[in-house]
């Protein structure tokens, strides 16, 4: 059994604090892509399932009643909404291991959001064996920015310190949300904050940001960080 630490939260609590992250995350996402983007793009029919191999590493493999319960699973989830996906997403972190090749599919999924529910519930794992595969996939595209941020936030709660660049950026975002989410994320991974406040003026956000870059380029370039 792997133990805890004081500061790492136990992980009902990490699933909880995952759902109501994920929920003001996704839902600004949802809102944009259902204002901005084509219609088709919140349609099952409008994208096709990406070729590229996801079922990445050797896992425990599912029994034939659990592996029907994942597939039942992935079929609901993108047609499922508010707590109904949250528990969706509680169900995979908690089934663990041998859903991994079932979310490890859907993070390649071309609806946003599907693939940030799996994403979710990936990070909600903590296991650090899923940085290796995930980093395997493709990034999500140029005009994914907000997908390809929930992107580093998993692996960075999985372990992978390579991502704070990414949300240390993700600060300077125009968004209040997405500023928020960032400096959570890397406040979990560090236990610093740096004075950073989202609803701060721009200036101090400014500020706080310049002090987590010069935190970075001492910690990368320390070989025990």
């Amino acid at each position: 059994m792997t133990e805890v630490s004081p500061l790492t939260p136990s992980p009902a609590q990490a699933l909880q604090r995952e759902a109501r992250t994920w929920t003001h995350f996704m839902s600004r996402t949802l809102i944009t892509a259902l204002l901005l983007l084509p219609l088709t793009s919140c349609v099952t029919v409008g994208g096709e399932r990406p070729t590229h191999e996801a079922n990445l590493g050797p896992w425990v493999e599912a029994s034939p009643q659990l592996q029907l319960k994942i597939e039942q699973q992935v079929q609901r989830l993108p047609w499922s909404h508010g707590i109904e996906r949250i528990e969706i997403i509680q169900w995979f972190a908690e089934v663990g291991e041998p859903a991994y090749p079932a979310m490890l599919e859907m993070v390649l999924d071309p609806r946003s959001d599907v693939a940030g529910a799996a994403l979710a519930a990936l990070g909600a794992t903590r296991d650090a064996r899923l940085v290796e595969p995930l980093r395997k996939l493709p990034w999500p595209e140029i005009d994914q920015p907000d997908l390809a941020l929930e992107r580093a936030r998993t692996l960075l709660r999985l372990g992978d310190w390579s991502m704070l660049p990414h949300l240390i950026e993700g600060l300077g975002d125009e968004r209040v949300m997405i500023r928020a989410l960032c400096g959570q994320a890397l406040f979990e991974a560090t236990h610093e904050r740096f004075g950073f406040d989202a609803n701060a003026p721009i200036v101090e956000r400014e500020a706080s940001m310049e002090l987590w870059w010069q935190w970075w380029e001492r910690r990368r370039q320390d070989p025990l960080r």
